[in-house]
């Protein structure tokens, strides 16, 4: 057998306490939301980073969060549902609701949170492309607590490799995988997020739209990179081409980003 990396014993259970447990993948959705709203909440705190005066109050990310932390789990449970198992729950209607037995999708939550926060944005009269690029900048903070999470918890693993740093994972039968979790942490979460806050100081805030643009682009890129590397989900395999289904999900938010991007550059910058 290839060398290969040893699975770190750490348990998906931080704490448990009788029939109530704390998982490292609730930790991970909870530090990812509170994490990205203090840093939604300094941005919106900087004028200067807008080019004159905030278009949104601090105090507005309080109520927020809560809408972006319901656009997460009903849209990723529901994209995870129809995306990649709806013969399974077609079949099973009762488990859609048990989302404590995994099953969510990155793409789904994405939509979901975007219904909710341009309800929101709309209801507070805060401009929707503003809110959404502020939402842009904080995004990769929960997919890097995620994406470690999903290595945690052995699972997404990777394809069969004989790199050097292959790891065998407990579900994945005997044979080295790469650890795509982590790549996925490293392009979609912490090189994401860098460029994001660099792309904060050079002013893409005074453009309305540009960072959600940028956003989606290096999400799409950095994911459909990840893929190349993933084992696809069992029950998809491979479609046509070789693509996967995160490929064809993650397609439309590059081209959607560069549109925003494109409609940014265009438009006028917003005044003092």
């Amino acid at each position: 057998m290839m060398l290969a990396l040893p699975f770190p014993a750490i348990d998906p259970v931080l704490v448990a306490l009788g029939p109530f447990a704390i998982r490292w993948y609730a930790l991970a959705y909870i530090f990812g939301l509170l994490i990205g709203w203090q840093l939604a909440r300094m941005i919106a705190a900087r004028p200067g980073v807008w080019g004159g005066t905030s278009p949104m109050r601090p105090v507005d990310f309080d109520d927020a969060l809560f809408w972006a932390t319901l656009g997460v789990i009903l849209g990723g449970r529901l994209g995870y549902v129809l995306f990649y198992n709806p013969d399974y729950f077609l079949q099973h209607p009762a488990e859609i609701v048990m989302v404590w037995k995994g099953g969510m999708s990155f793409h789904g939550g994405l939509a979901g949170t975007l219904v909710a926060l341009i309800l929101f944005a709309r209801k507070r009269g805060i401009p929707v492309l503003c809110l959404l690029d502020v939402a842009g900048v904080v995004a990769p903070v929960g997919l890097l607590f995620g994406r470690i999470a999903n290595f945690i918890n052995g699972e997404l693993w990777g394809r069969p490799s004989d790199v050097p740093w292959a790891v065998i994972f407990p579900s994945g039968g005997n044979v080295p995988r790469h650890p795509s979790q982590l790549y996925e942490a490293a392009l979609e979460g912490a090189l994401l997020l860098v460029v994001m806050l660099v792309s904060v100081r050079l002013g893409v805030l005074r453009r309305p739209g540009l960072a959600a643009g940028i956003f989606g682009i290096g999400y799409g890129l950095g994911r459909i990179t990840g893929e190349f590397f993933r084992e696809p989900d069992p029950q998809l395999g491979y479609l046509a081409f070789g693509t996967t289904m995160g490929m064809l999900l993650s397609l439309p938010l590059v081209i959607g980003g560069a549109l925003l991007v494109l409609h940014a550059v265009k438009s006028e910058p917003r005044a003092s």
